[in-house]
């Protein structure tokens, strides 16, 4: 239903500092900007650096994971060793490295990436929900299958256009957090009938030009474009 990640919105209290961070630090290029937003290019899906002026305002203290080619991994530790306190964790098949952005978002860089730039995609985003299975509904729903569950902690990870952990209040890998009223957005050959898949799960239908805004049972923000 769904076939891709558009865009992750974040919150950012001081829009400069997040532009210096994400454009300095990460080497994302800015692709679009106005008084209260910045876009920026993290492979093919926008990273959205928002303003808290509108609603919806971006996610607070969002776990998201970008992805880097294997062979690119090591450039990456050594050059944010250098400033950040890092924390490192092997999967088997993969590294990835966590750290803060001013805002207090944990960001993760993941040897997982394929393509030949530095950062190739999102491919991860961690969401706060209160009820793990009411929210595991709605995202099946989409499209999105459970690919593994928490053996110790109310958690369960979904596949699809990303991976999404749906996280009851805990605390992650280097003391990350879900996001609180993330707003992210999807690219399906029909919002409505993505829209309309979810309506009676969703807290709000919203028709914004061609695209459909809905919240879901935990207040985020998800487009259909």
């Amino acid at each position: 239903m769904l076939s891709g990640l558009r865009w992750l919105a974040l919150e950012a209290k001081y829009l400069d500092r997040a532009r210096e961070f994400y454009t300095t630090t990460l080497d994302l290029p800015v692709v679009g900007e106005t008084d209260d937003e910045v876009v920026l290019a993290a492979g093919e899906t926008d990273l959205l650096l928002r303003r808290p002026a509108s609603v919806p305002r971006g996610g607070v203290h969002t776990h998201y994971a970008l992805a880097t080619p294997p062979s690119k991994y090591d450039a990456w530790y050594d050059r944010l060793d250098e400033d950040f306190e890092l924390t490192e964790f092997d999967f088997g098949g993969s590294r990835s490295l966590y750290f803060y952005d001013p805002d207090g978002n944990c960001v993760e860089i993941g040897g997982c990436g394929a393509g030949e730039g530095d950062i190739t995609s999102v491919f991860e985003i961690a969401l706060e929900v209160e009820d793990l299975a009411r929210a595991e509904s709605f995202y099946c729903t989409l499209g999105f299958e459970v690919v593994d569950r928490g053996d110790d902690r109310p958690r369960v990870r979904l596949d699809g256009p990303v991976a999404l952990e749906l996280w009851e209040p805990q605390l992650g890998i280097a003391d990350a957090r879900g996001g609180l009223h993330v707003d992210i957005g999807f690219e399906t050959e029909d919002p409505t009938a993505a829209a309309e898949a979810v309506a009676e799960q969703a807290c709000a239908v919203e028709e914004r030009g061609d695209d459909v805004r809905v919240r879901d049972p935990d207040g985020h923000y998800v487009t259909f474009r």
